[in-house]
C-alpha cells in the first residue's frame, strides 16, 4: 500500500512540474487511444511516469548520492538539486523507450526547476498523507 501511495505522490508531483513548466511535457498518445478517454490516458501516463521515477529514485539515486558525497558536502547539500534533476532527466531518457513520452527541453532551466518543484510537492504531499507508523 505504501508503494502505491508513493507512486501517486510521484505522479502528482510530476504533474505539478509539468503544469508549471512549459519545458516539461507528458504525452499519452498510446495510452489515450488504448483507454478510449483522453483524460484517463493522461492519468495513466502520469501514474506510469511516477512509477518509473520512483524506481529510478529507489535504484539509481542512492548510488549516485553516495558517489557524489564529497561534492554534496562541499556545496552544503545544494548538489542534491542537480542529482534530482539528473534523476528527472534519466526518467525522461528511460520513457523514450516506452509508449508514454516524458520530455524535458533543457537540463538547467527545466530539469533543475522541475526537480525543485517535484521535491517541494512530494514533501508537502508526504506530509499530508498519514504514515502507517504514525497512524
Amino acid at each position: 500500500m505504501a508503494f502505491i501511495v508513493r507512486v501517486l505522490v510521484n505522479a502528482l508531483a510530476l504533474a505539478a512540474a509539468a503544469w508549471l513548466l512549459p519545458g516539461i511535457t507528458v504525452g499519452a498518445e498510446a495510452t489515450s487511444s488504448a483507454a478510449g478517454n483522453d483524460s484517463a490516458g493522461v492519468v495513466l501516463a502520469y501514474l506510469f511516469i511516477g512509477l518509473i521515477f520512483g524506481l529510478v529514485n529507489a535504484i539509481v539515486k542512492p548510488i549516485i548520492g553516495f558517489l557524489s558525497l564529497p561534492i554534496t558536502c562541499l556545496t552544503l547539500g545544494l548538489f542534491t538539486i542537480v542529482i534530482n534533476a539528473g534523476m528527472l532527466a534519466l526518467t525522461a531518457w528511460i520513457t523514450q523507450y516506452t509508449p508514454v513520452s516524458f520530455t524535458i527541453d533543457a537540463f538547467f532551466w527545466d530539469a533543475v526547476l522541475g526537480a525543485i518543484i517535484v521535491a517541494v510537492v512530494s514533501a508537502l504531499l508526504s506530509w499530508l498523507v498519514p504514515d502507517k507508523k504514525n497512524a
